[in-house]
């Protein structure tokens, strides 16, 4: 993930949640301390994140219609869900993953 990628990834999310995530928000997304989170994710937001922080963003990426849903986690064109009741699953997974982005910001 590159700098410009994590600046997109906070506008896709906020849209996805449906409140502007801040510097701050995304801070504690990745479960950075509070008073030098900030600093890092600006800092990242040129340079891109670690490694480690681009698995857990890459995964919380997924609450937004702009990315894929991962392989690790689709599970939905098996075929013991029917292919109609496939969309339906899958924006209930996106849902989930919404709730888990609110959830880490609470």
């Amino acid at each position: 993930m590159t700098g410009p990628e994590l600046k997109q990834l906070r506008v896709d999310l906020s849209e996805a949640i449906g409140r502007e995530l801040t510097v701050a928000d995304m801070a504690k997304l990745c479960g950075l301390p509070a008073a030098s989170g900030t600093v890092t994710i600006r800092r990242w937001e040129v340079r891109g994140p670690s490694a480690s922080a681009a698995k857990v963003l890459g995964v919380l990426a997924m609450a937004s219609e702009r990315y894929p849903i991962l392989d690790k986690f689709d599970i939905f064109d098996r075929h013991t869900i029917a292919e109609k009741d496939r969309p339906a699953q899958r924006e209930k997974f996106r849902e989930q993953m919404r709730e888990e982005v609110r959830r880490r910001l609470a």
